[in-house]
């Protein structure tokens, strides 16, 4: 028996160094590690955690090194997911939901007692009593506390991945939206100094004699509004710029970037939109960490329903040293009656907690599958669009601007004609901007709304959600039919 007792107290012992000393980064590495695999299959990018000095250097240096080149799509979404304070602060809900894992896996500390009672007459040697006792309901429920708490910090790490796409899917909409407006500054400013010169000749023209004063009016107002024009676009083109550096998360002299090229092209053939919503329903992020969060809700109201009469239960050990040196030993017992409260509160506010649960994950499957539907007929539409733009109304507009400005010179139409053939040329370029534009800002936002990539993953593509089961519905696959 005394070998027993000595092996028992050995390994005992090996157990719970092993939990005090568990290190914090072992329960980091697989969160983090699932975030940065989620983030780079789906957007071809990588994060960084900053948790020390070093990894903030590097990101620093990493920034400056992009900054360095005129910026493109892709450099601006890599700045963002390694620059962005928020994004840092969210990658901390992280570590505290690994803090309460490695909290609901730790053993509770026992207590000690101490109690010293002097007599008040002989004979007069001290009451000495003392105790240890542990909270023996916890150590029972620690295995599912654990469980419950494991499964928090999944769904958290699920978020966390979630509000990432949703800051890639913000940067590729601001970047569109200055790129759109960079590119019609351009064409703006080529209009305003075409306008400049032509009322130099105007002037001379009417100096001379040969034009009227409306003419020359005409003229004025036109080159007037050109300006205008340039003005408003350069104040837009500020403002979205101060948008897309707090997406990035720059100040100081890292604003000074400079973006590339003008906007893509809408593409020649259609994007495959058959199973998008099938293939939200698989990918989307959130509605796996709901489906977490409602598993963790049903492991937690089985819990609270099996411990619900044992409102504490603690075992000990207590020993008093009475007044004549005999010292009396023995065992400890301390357990709550369930005569008042017998755990209905707890357990009624677990079941409306699951039952709300329930009803925010259908919310969203139904608001994800509808958005995704909203976006695709979005992309078609705008696609066709600003083909229709591209290929028949803007040529044909700089076609009447042509013609309208040889028959000018042969004095064949009035200033008037020609100032409105401009105006509408213009008019028509900058719809057909916007409409490029509205293109690429809502395929980033379908992206997101099918889960950061428009392609099906190489793993976990075709899994199916399962919505739980609940006192009035039975359960149902979420995705498509």
């Amino acid at each position: 028996m005394s070998i027993i007792s000595a092996l028992f107290k050995r390994y005992q012992m090996i157990f719970i160094a092993g939990i005090l000393l568990f290190p914090a980064f072992s329960l980091l590495a697989k969160p983090i590690n699932t975030v940065q695999e989620t983030v780079q299959s789906r957007t071809d990018k990588t994060i960084r955690w900053e948790q020390d000095q070093a990894a903030m250097a590097q990101t620093e240096q990493d920034v400056r090194n992009l900054l360095h080149k005129p910026l493109t799509i892709n450099a601006a979404v890599q700045v963002a997911l390694l620059n962005n304070r928020s994004l840092q602060a969210t990658f901390e809900e992280i570590g505290l939901s690994a803090a309460e894992l490695r909290n609901a896996g730790t053993i509770p500390n026992p207590s000690f007692n101490l109690s010293i009672r002097f007599p008040d007459r002989a004979p007069s040697g001290t009451d000495l009593e003392y105790g240890a006792a542990i909270d023996f309901l916890r150590l029972l429920m620690l295995p599912l506390r654990k469980r419950v708490a494991k499964e928090q910090l999944e769904a958290t790490t699920l978020r966390v991945a979630d509000e990432t796409l949703e800051l890639v899917a913000q940067v590729k909409s601001a970047f569109y939206s200055v790129q759109a407006s960079q590119q019609l500054l351009g064409r703006l400013n080529l209009i305003s100094e075409a306008n400049s010169v032509t009322l130099e000749l105007v002037q001379r023209q009417h100096e001379a004699g040969n034009i009227t004063d409306l003419a020359l009016a005409q003229q004025l107002t036109a080159y007037s509004r050109s300006r205008i024009e340039v003005a408003q676009t350069e104040t837009e083109i500020r403002q979205q710029r101060e948008k897309l550096n707090r997406l990035l998360g720059l100040w100081g002299n890292e604003t000074n970037w400079e973006l590339t090229g003008s906007l893509p092209d809408v593409p020649g053939s259609d994007l495959s939109v058959n199973g998008l919503e099938r293939l939200a329903i698989s990918q989307r992020l959130d509605l796996q960490a709901q489906y977490l969060g409602i598993t963790s809700l049903v492991r937690a109201l089985g819990l609270t329903k099996s411990f619900r009469f044992i409102g504490a239960l603690n075992f000990g050990v207590d020993s008093e040293r009475g007044s004549d040196s005999r010292t009396i030993t023995g065992p400890t017992f301390v357990l709550e009656l369930p005569i008042f409260n017998q755990g209905q509160a707890a357990i009624n506010r677990s079941e409306v907690a699951l039952r709300q649960q329930q009803r925010k994950f259908e919310a969203l499957a139904i608001d994800v599958r509808s958005r995704v539907r909203e976006l695709r007929d979005q992309l078609s539409s705008q696609r066709e669009l600003a083909r229709f733009y591209r290929d028949e109304l803007l040529p044909n507009q700089r076609r009447i601007l042509s013609q309208t400005l040889l028959n000018y010179n042969a004095m064949q139409v009035s200033p008037l004609e020609l100032f409105t053939a401009k105006t509408e040329e213009m008019q028509v370029e900058r719809e057909y901007i916007g409409a490029v534009r509205d293109y690429w800002i809502t395929r980033a936002e379908l992206e997101r709304a099918v889960g950061g990539s428009l392609q099906p993953l190489a793993t976990g593509a075709g899994k199916k959600i399962a919505a739980p089961q609940s006192s009035r519905t039975p359960a149902r696959s979420v995705s498509n039919p």
